[in-house]
């Protein structure tokens, strides 16, 4: 009579996850009052907002006012040997993110390739960080202090131009 009541209880309670898990799924609380109209209908923030435009414009300014592209080509305070290893890994950071956005998820419309391939994120991250050191020591002769900040506002600009691609 004890297992009977017990497999009972057990078969009782797990109907009754099964009901819950299910409810929750279709977006149905467990009183029967669906997800609130706020809930269903949270919008994404829109791709052109004011901390993107400040980034892109910050660095857009600053690529004028430093002079930053001749700067790169003519100047020889700038140390080439790390300025090579940190194109190197810029190049591969590039190279990673192109596999995953083009490969796996436009082609093989695989939308998690972080799962899939989790060594991915771990060698990138690593690369894109040794890459700003390297591109730190690099221009350090030119800029001196001024080289973290001006590097980290022409990231931010790039990030934020291409976020707004896609």
């Amino acid at each position: 009579m004890t297992d009977f009541l017990a497999e009972n209880e057990l078969f009782t309670l797990r109907n009754r996850f099964k009901r819950d898990a299910e409810l929750l799924l279709q977006g149905i609380s467990d009183d029967g009052e669906e997800k609130s109209k706020e809930e269903k209908d949270v919008k994404p923030l829109p791709r052109i907002n004011t901390h993107s435009v400040f980034w892109i414009l910050a660095s857009v300014g600053l690529t004028y006012y430093v002079d930053f592209f001749n700067v790169i080509l003519e100047n020889t305070d700038i140390k080439s040997w790390w300025f090579s290893v940190g194109l190197t890994l810029l190049g591969l950071c590039i190279v990673l993110a192109a596999f995953c956005i083009v490969y796996l998820e436009w082609c093989k419309g695989i939308q998690h390739y972080d799962q899939e391939y989790p060594a991915i994120p771990p060698i990138t991250t690593a690369a894109f960080i040794a890459a700003s050191c390297s591109f730190n020591i690099a221009l350090w002769p030119v800029w001196s202090f001024f080289t973290p900040l001006i590097l980290f506002t022409q990231f931010m600009g790039v990030v934020m131009f291409i976020s707004l691609l896609g």
